[in-house]
């Protein structure tokens, strides 16, 4: 599902406009954003745990050239679904 597709369920299943729900689409994706940029950590109760890690600087190798390379340290998100999620989706 596209966040076209996401706006247009948000709508009829709310029975808003389609740029309202577009507005809290957008709205709960920046809420998440800030989350985890302030407490590294988004819980949505069953639905799933957002979690931003560092993960540190290591040495890779390049496929094309197979010669060793350095990977910079980054910041990545992670998620891991709730019970209530995994159930809807079995």
């Amino acid at each position: 599902m596209s966040k076209t597709e996401l706006v247009e369920f948000v709508a009829e299943e709310a029975n808003v406009s389609k740029a309202e729900a577009g507005r809290v689409v957008d709205a709960v994706i920046k809420g998440i954003e800030t989350g985890l940029k302030k407490d590294k950590k988004v819980a949505i109760v069953g639905f799933g745990t957002f979690s931003s890690k560092r993960r540190a600087a290591r040495e890779g190798i390049n496929p094309l050239t197979k010669e060793p390379m350095k990977i910079a340290a980054k910041n990545v998100v992670s998620f891991k679904a709730g019970s209530k999620l995994k159930d809807s989706v079995n």
